[in-house]
């Protein structure tokens, strides 16, 4: 008789837009330990930083691991990351975003990769602004994670047609 596994699997792509040359192995380091397995970047320059680099991961494994992977990278001010999780059948996906300057923000997101913004956040947004619009659009923005968009923007354009690596987790 089979066994029956009730860890649904799901994928997504590790995006690390510049990290010091230094930094690099400890990055893989951090990535494959959270995968469970031992990974190798495919590492290139990135254009917008002198002197860093970038690297985009495929990667597949339980629900969580994106969480897993940007645990993992966390604390490390110097390095920009963003980490995919698409959705699966067992649970909502999401996306991990850290810079330097701000952090980590983290929000949940739908099939289509939309940011979803949970009804209580935007009730918050509504209670603090009160009839002020531009006290709502600042809140709606900083609830949509749009300060490490724009600072991550430039980075994430510097990737264009570079080669990515698929992970396939067994087990």
């Amino acid at each position: 008789m089979a066994e029956i596994t009730n860890t649904a699997v799901t994928r997504g792509v590790l995006f690390v837009h510049s990290s010091p040359r230094a930094l690099s192995p400890h990055v893989e380091w951090a990535a494959g330990r959270a995968l469970g397995t031992a990974v190798n970047f495919s590492w290139g320059e990135q254009p917008v930083l002198k002197g860093a680099l970038r690297a985009e991961f495929f990667w597949e494994g339980p629900v969580g691991t994106g969480a897993q992977i940007a645990s993992a990278l966390r604390g490390w001010e110097h390095l920009r990351y963003e980490v995919t999780e698409d959705p699966s059948s067992h649970a909502d996906g999401g996306r991990w975003m850290h810079t330097p300057d701000l952090g980590v923000f983290f929000a949940q997101t739908d099939s289509a990769g939309n940011t979803v913004i949970p009804e209580d956040r935007i009730r918050y947004a509504m209670e603090i602004a009160g009839s002020n619009t531009l006290e709502l659009h600042r809140e709606l923005r900083l609830a949509l994670g749009q300060a490490w968009d724009d600072e991550l923007e430039p980075f994430r354009h510097a990737s264009e047609g570079n080669p990515v690596v698929w992970l396939h987790k067994v087990g």
